[in-house]
């Protein structure tokens, strides 16, 4: 069957030290559907400023949130930046509001920056583990609540 280069939305790009996953047609695919194809870019896709929303206003077409959330958390694979704030928005996915839908927009502004990205894999020798931890104690801007996430990796770093 040949070299994989393209398999459920997930590209291959062979490079001299191994490979590039890259899901660029699918971002491009999710940007079109939000109609937001020529958006301006951001460089981050979180805001760290603390949002009042004093009366959330439920947003008109939820089925369209849920369908763009859902998309981002696949992009995830290859995007682990992502993960973070695609959490966010999906911990509002079953009534989300007027503020959630411009965070989902702010998100794909950012996937919009940096459509080039993806997840780079190279071979290596070593059978090393290598796991690294965060945690931030009471970060949330407005609920106060703390995360935390975990990465773990196999090899040379």
């Amino acid at each position: 069957m040949g070299v994989p280069s393209f398999f459920l939305g997930i590209e291959t790009v062979p490079l001299s030290s191994g490979m590039l996953l890259s899901q660029q047609r699918y971002m491009k695919d999710i940007l079109k559907r939000a109609g937001m194809v020529d958006c301006k870019p951001v460089i981050t896709a979180v805001s760290s400023a603390k949002i009042t929303d004093d009366v959330a206003v439920p947003y008109a077409d939820p089925t369209l949130y849920r369908s763009l959330a859902g998309a981002l958390q696949y992009l995830t694979i290859t995007r682990p930046d992502l993960s973070y704030a695609v959490n966010l928005l999906c911990q509002h996915i079953h009534a989300p509001t007027t503020t959630d839908l411009a965070y989902l927009k702010r998100v794909l502004r950012y996937v919009k920056g940096t459509l080039n990205l993806g997840l780079r894999m190279s071979r290596s020798t070593s059978m090393d583990i290598h796991a690294y931890s965060d945690l931030d104690w009471a970060s949330d801007p407005n609920k106060r609540k703390s995360t935390s996430g975990f990465t773990v990796f196999l090899g040379s770093e």
